[in-house]
């Protein structure tokens, strides 16, 4: 990653929503704790075939508010549906990252999917079950850094000693990671309201339904360094349970959130799917 001044990028800012380009609707969905900032990069690549729309989740930064101390996949999937419906969405493609993913496996059960990219996909354990209590485990483990961090002046909190730590979280090669991706992924988990609330929702939320029903062209994508959710164990339901015809693709040499450091390739698989959606051709 590069060095210099400390100083937050320039026009960083909250947004409820990335939304550009024109053609083949496609919502992309960003991960727990992010925010639609890491989709940047990927929505400039795709708006030259689709209509991308990138929305902020409840209780995430720049996302709407919400009260209570519980919230779910299901309720961010209720918000999602809602925006899809104001925008004239009957159905869209999906591409979600990490809670994203899980959130469009939701979205496609509910008929709401043309086509479902799942990149490093949350929510692959069944509920209550060692696996789930593991990964709350590791973003509890998170909650005294992040409240820290809202109390350390912005030079230290956006320090390149910080940022090179974020990105080892969510990246394998950090020198890739843009620093304003840094810089947003730190933001958002700072101002992640729902980081606790969704916590406590996961331990009463119901587990994803049977995916070997599922109907919609479905392509999991797993990411090879992914140091939050390893695909040796968090991965095992979806290779096992998704019905044959679902494409299952490793990326080498990228971590969980690997929009950040390659998303020519992102755009690519992606756009791949759509288009293979289109043409009913089935990928190799």
């Amino acid at each position: 990653m590069t060095s210099g001044t400390t100083k937050p990028t320039v026009g960083l800012a909250p947004i409820s929503a990335l939304h550009t380009g024109s053609g083949d609707p496609l919502l992309l969905l960003h991960g727990f704790m992010m925010s639609p900032h890491c989709w940047e990069q990927v929505a400039q690549r795709m708006a030259g075939h689709c209509e991308v729309f990138a929305p902020a989740f409840t209780g995430h930064w720049g996302g709407p508010d919400f009260e209570g101390w519980y919230l779910d996949v299901s309720l961010l999937a209720d918000k999602i549906e809602d925006q899809l419906d104001e925008m004239g969405w009957r159905t869209c493609h999906i591409a979600g990252n990490s809670l994203g993913a899980w959130v469009g496996f939701e979205l496609a059960r509910r008929g709401r999917a043309r086509t479902l990219t799942a990149i490093a996909p949350a929510g692959g354990w069944k509920n209550p079950s060692t696996l789930q209590f593991r990964v709350g485990l590791k973003f509890l483990s998170l909650v005294p850094f992040v409240e820290i961090g809202r109390r350390l002046p912005r030079a230290i909190s956006y320090s390149a000693p910080v940022r090179l730590a974020a990105a080892l979280i969510l990246s394998k090669n950090t020198a890739a990671a843009p620093r304003r991706g840094i810089e947003a992924a730190i933001t958002s988990a700072l101002h992640c309201k729902a980081m606790l609330p969704m916590l406590a929702g996961g331990l009463r939320a119901p587990a994803l339904d049977d995916l070997s029903t599922l109907r919609v062209p479905v392509r999991l994508l797993m990411c090879e360094h992914d140091r939050i959710i390893p695909n040796r164990v968090y991965a095992k339901r979806f290779l096992q349970e998704l019905p044959d015809s679902a494409d299952r693709i490793m990326i080498h040499d990228v971590g969980h959130v690997p929009m950040l450091e390659a998303p020519d390739r992102i755009a690519t698989l992606i756009a791949e799917h759509v288009y293979a959606s289109r043409t009913r051709l089935r990928a190799v």
